[in-house]
């Protein structure tokens, strides 16, 4: 019982802190807009399922219709227990002001009201969603042929499982993922942070949590911990085939495991994954100290939409 105790205090600072410094503008407004009828038009609480939370925010930019347009999906944060769509607005309208049609998706929760959900059904539910996005946008003029997925914390992970578990099913093809300071996966050896390496019970009832799998400490190390955890472990779905990716995280993460982002710039290494891995080497899970860092990765996530994405 103490090692749930243990799941919910990091499930809690989890969420606490996911309010990133990504959704402000510390540039002196170099990456927000003015928005009105000239930048683009906004569509809210669309509906792509049975569920409460099944509702997105669809963007699409203004002026003359295209042949085709590119999609970037925006996943909030909220440590999987909390957050909106509507946080990421400032995001999803800048990134609409460059003409991507944009969206951003809520999901189920964790919560009293909903204690089966967990990382895993809250990426099936984002998986669900895209036909639905797809369909609305090329209802209202804007067919999609392409898209990026993204997000802040919790929601970098499930963009992450789109991106890489996820792409080869999706109804459009996938060009690029990018985010920030979202886990990647889940070694107790790499959650020193909050003491996991020496407390497997610990672990074992944060991941089992975070799957919904029945995961044991004796499983740690085991084929069979690979495989229960596999669902909800982006690092694990990374090949040769995996699309290219702008990843941020701060050196000094106190909520989520810096040294399991090591893991996902080793793995896109190893397959020649195009990517950024940018460390904000003085800044925690806001990335709040390395105004610099925060430039540069926003100027590599602009390089790469160009390249990958298209305008």
């Amino acid at each position: 019982m103490w090692g749930l105790i243990y799941a919910g205090a990091f499930l809690a600072a989890f969420a606490v802190s996911a309010t990133l410094k990504m959704t402000v503008d510390p540039t002196g407004g170099k990456y927000a807009v003015h928005w009105d009828d000239t930048v683009g038009t906004i569509y809210t609480d669309l509906s792509y399922g049975q569920g409460e939370a099944n509702k997105f925010d669809l963007y699409v930019p203004a002026g003359g219709f295209r042949d085709s347009y590119g999609l970037v999906v925006y996943l909030h944060a909220g440590g999987f227990t909390s957050g909106d769509k509507a946080g990421d607005a400032e995001m999803l309208k800048w990134l609409c002001s460059k003409g991507y049609v944009t969206a951003g998706i809520n999901y189920t929760l964790f919560s009293q009201e909903h204690p089966n959900a967990n990382v895993y059904t809250q990426s099936v539910e984002i998986r669900d969603s895209i036909p639905f996005v797809l369909a609305e946008a090329e209802k209202r003029g804007f067919p999609i042929d392409r898209m990026a997925v993204s997000g802040g914390s919790a929601g970098h992970t499930l963009a992450m499982l789109y991106a890489y578990r996820d792409a080869d099913t999706s109804p459009v093809p996938v060009k690029m993922v990018f985010g920030a300071v979202g886990p990647s996966c889940f070694y107790p050896e790499d959650w020193g942070v909050f003491g996991f390496d020496q407390n497997p019970e610990a672990a074992a009832a944060m991941f089992s949590t975070m799957s919904g799998k029945d995961i044991k400490p004796e499983m740690f190390g085991t084929d069979a911990y690979e495989e229960a955890i596999r669902d909800i472990s982006a690092v694990s779905w990374i090949d040769g085939r995996s699309v290219p990716g702008v990843h941020a995280y701060g050196a000094c993460d106190k909520v989520q495991a810096f040294p399991a982002s090591k893991r996902l710039d080793a793995a896109l290494r190893k397959y020649g994954v195009p990517h950024e891995y940018i460390v904000f080497e003085h800044s925690g899970h806001g990335l709040q100290n390395d105004n610099a860092q925060y430039e540069l990765y926003m100027e590599q996530v602009e390089e790469y939409l160009g390249r990958y994405l298209g305008a």
